[in-house]
C-alpha cells in the first residue's frame, strides 16, 4: 500500500513537471491565449494579444520603473527587494510583496492570484523555468499581455483602448506611467483623472521613465 502511493505521488510529480515544461515551451512562441485570473473574473475579459514590437518602448520602460528596476540584472528574483518586503511585513501593517516582473508573469500565466506557500512555491519554478526558457523579452511581452489593466481588461493594447481610445503603439510618457501606477490594482487605481497617491506615483513613474532609457535598464528587452 506505501509502496503504491509512493510511485502515484512520483508520477503526480513527474506528470506536473512534463506538462510544465511544456507549456512554457509551448508559450515561448505562442500567445497565451487565456489565464486562470481572466477565466475567474466575474467581469468577463477584454484583451488583445499584441507583439513587443507594436508596443510603445515607453509602455515598458514604465513597467519597469513601477514594477521591477532590476529587471535587466537579476535572475528572476530580486533578494534584495524580497528581504525588505519580510522586513516591512514583520513590523506589521499593510501586506507588501517584493515580486518581480518575471514572478509576477509566471503566476498571472501559470498560476492563480493569492498567497500560500504552495502557489509562491510554484510561482518560483515557473519563475525559474521562463527565465531560462523564454528571456527576458518575451517575459516582457507576456507580461504586458496578461496584466490586469482595467475591469475585465487585460494587456495593454486592451487598457490603451479602453482609456485613450488609441493602440499601444503610441503611448506618450503620462499615459504609460499612468497605466503602470494602477497595474498592482487596476480595479480601484483610476487610469483616467487619477488623484491622491495613484496621480502621485504616476508623476513617479513618468519621471523614472527617463532614467530607465538613460540608463539602460531595458537593455536585455531590445537586445
Amino acid at each position: 500500500m506505501v509502496g503504491r502511493l509512493i510511485r502515484f505521488v512520483f508520477q503526480c510529480i513527474l506528470a506536473f513537471l512534463v506538462l510544465s515544461v511544456a507549456l512554457v515551451l509551448l508559450y515561448k512562441w505562442v500567445p497565451v491565449p487565456v489565464t486562470a485570473t481572466m477565466l475567474m473574473d466575474p467581469n468577463g475579459m477584454t484583451k488583445d494579444w499584441t507583439p513587443l514590437s507594436r508596443i510603445d518602448r515607453t509602455m515598458v520602460a514604465a513597467a519597469i520603473a513601477a514594477e521591477d528596476g532590476k529587471f535587466c540584472s537579476h535572475n528572476g528574483f530580486d533578494r534584495q527587494a524580497i528581504e525588505r518586503a519580510i522586513e516591512r511585513n514583520a513590523r506589521g501593517g499593510r501586506i507588501r510583496g517584493g515580486s518581480t516582473i518575471s514572478q509576477q508573469t509566471a503566476k498571472n500565466v501559470f498560476l492563480w492570484q493569492g498567497g500560500g506557500y504552495l502557489r509562491k512555491g510554484l510561482e518560483a519554478w515557473f519563475t525559474v523555468l521562463i527565465e531560462s526558457v523564454w528571456g527576458k523579452r518575451r517575459i516582457m511581452e507576456v507580461y504586458l499581455n496578461v496584466a490586469e489593466t482595467g475591469i475585465g481588461t487585460y494587456g495593454v493594447e486592451a487598457g490603451a483602448q479602453r482609456y485613450f481610445k488609441h493602440s499601444a503603439a503610441h503611448l506618450t510618457r503620462s499615459e504609460a506611467a499612468r497605466m503602470a501606477a494602477a497595474l498592482p490594482l487596476p480595479k480601484k487605481r483610476s487610469v483616467i483623472s487619477p488623484s491622491g497617491f495613484t496621480r502621485r506615483y504616476g508623476n513617479t513613474i513618468s519621471a523614472r521613465v527617463r532614467a530607465v532609457g538613460r540608463d539602460g535598464l531595458d537593455s536585455c528587452v531590445y537586445e
